[in-house]
């Protein structure tokens, strides 16, 4: 069928103020599912989805859960791979409303200083914009060939912006219905306006947090000061432990599972013109920290990490109180790439916590959450047809870029259901995602659509070959 793509690419083109309208009508359903106030308009998102997967063709539905509903689709038709395109109908709050220049669910176009159009309002790019891409690339293949070029099953989640509680469970549930060949994520960007990307790379999570308890009680700190142990002291002794004077992470075995990047990878970093000095300048820094024989890009997207996000202890009110404490408290993130393995991470941590423990201090922990990183090959068939159709779509070279933060649902389509998730997005930095004034590029849209349709078709052609 990819014969057919200059027509369906056509249809686009002269469909996309339609594409813009239907894209409207969903932002304006007032889906935040943090507040249990809007429940009622999270079912209708979901149920405004399904139909309008039912009028692409899909055999769909809107699936319950404890929480708000999944909305999942069928079209298997077509040869070539079995794709599941995940994306999520649900928003973050509007607050501050009083920072909106106009109403966040009334969806607008604006004209940016640099001439180009914007779609405001909240949701814009997180995430309707971005899997309402995806949806109307599939109408377009419909509408001029009757039929998709590859199998597709979409998955659509209610609850990713209040930590998706139902989505493991649900695929659990629901494995044999959901496993296909493998998944797109579109929860994810560009690496600038004129240039598409994959994400190949995402950081995995370990977190925890320590109580370290000295003396039973909080002390005078004239009558037991030089004489009491006091926790803080033990504490940032413990913390400055963890990096050595190169930026390395100390625990045994840290480094155990961490690859190096592939030299390919490593040269098209290079070339991308990322400004480091810029990125620490712009939050008022200048002096890069971490491992000291590595860049920036590369520690924000392909290293390993041990951060403080948090220390608390003593009497922290106005004034001054001089006392001892009887605790101390803080929380502590690693950020984990490639093979690393979350349960051995936070064993290393507490079994170095405990040595580290004077006798007559007691420490307790508490975990908070656990997920390993990602690292897909490049050489992957998929990854490699994507990035040629985007490539052919945007006129620039496709780079596969990493991901210094997490998203979940990559993680658990592989340990739930098996397979690997590309993850392509359209989304831009500036677009002010869970900000007031969220904004979707029109451009991002229709090139979004175009690139979905040019997808669909390349990961057909070793089938029609």
């Amino acid at each position: 069928m990819s014969d057919r793509l200059s027509d369906v690419l056509a249809h686009i083109d002269s469909d996309i103020d339609n594409s813009l309208e239907r894209l409207f009508r969903l932002i304006e359903i007032q889906s935040i599912s943090t507040d249990p106030a809007f429940a009622g308009a999270c079912l209708q998102a979901a149920e405004w989805l399904a139909d309008a997967l039912k009028g692409v063709g899909f055999d769909a539905g809107v699936r319950p859960t404890p929480g708000h509903p999944m909305v999942v689709g069928h079209a298997k038709e077509g040869a070539g791979p079995h794709v599941l395109f995940y994306g999520h109908y649900d928003v973050q709050p509007v607050d501050p409303i009083d920072l909106w220049e106009t109403d966040p669910f009334a969806p607008r176009i604006v004209t940016a200083a640099d001439g180009s159009k914007q779609i405001v309002a909240r949701g814009s790019s997180d995430d309707k914009g971005q899997l309402m891409t995806f949806i109307e690339a599939c109408r377009a293949w419909k509408a001029v060939t009757g039929k998709l070029p590859i199998p597709v099953s979409i998955l659509l989640e209610g609850e990713e912006e209040s930590g998706g509680p139902s989505l493991v469970p649900f695929m659990k549930a629901n494995k044999d219905e959901l496993t296909a060949d493998f998944a797109f994520v579109c929860d994810t960007g560009m690496w600038d306006k004129q240039t598409p990307a994959v994400t190949t790379m995402l950081r995995g999570l370990v977190g925890e947090e320590i109580t370290i308890t000295a003396a039973k009680r909080d002390l005078h700190s004239g009558m037991y000061g030089g004489a009491a142990r006091n926790p803080i002291h033990v504490l940032v002794s413990i913390l400055d432990g963890l990096r050595d004077e190169n930026g390395r992470i100390t625990l045994p075995g840290f480094y155990d599972g961490v690859g190096e990047l592939p030299p390919a990878i490593k040269a098209q970093w290079d070339a991308l013109g990322f400004d480091s000095a810029k990125f620490l300048g712009d939050v008022g820094l200048s002096i890069p920290a971490g491992e000291i024989d590595r860049s920036v890009l590369e520690k924000i997207w392909a290293r390993p990490t041990c951060e403080v996000n948090g220390i608390s202890g003593g009497y922290t009110g106005k004034g001054f109180k001089t006392v001892i404490p009887s605790q101390a408290f803080a929380k502590i993130s690693f950020r984990l790439v490639d093979k690393q393995d979350p349960d051995k991470i936070r064993a290393a941590f507490r079994d170095y916590v405990r040595s580290k423990l004077p006798a007559d201090c007691s420490v307790e922990f508490s975990p908070h959450g656990g997920s390993p990183g990602i690292r897909l090959p490049g050489d992957l068939p998929a990854l490699v047809k994507t990035r040629q159709a985007l490539t052919e779509e945007w006129g620039r070279d496709c780079v596969t870029i990493g991901s210094g933060g997490s998203i979940p649902v990559a993680g658990d389509f592989q340990s739930v259901l098996g397979m690997d998730a590309l993850m392509v997005g359209f989304a831009l930095d500036d677009d002010r995602i869970h900000s007031p004034n969220e904004k979707y590029d029109v451009s991002s849209y229709h090139g979004g659509i175009r690139s979905w349709a040019r997808i669909l078709a390349a990961l057909s052609e070793k089938a029609q070959s």
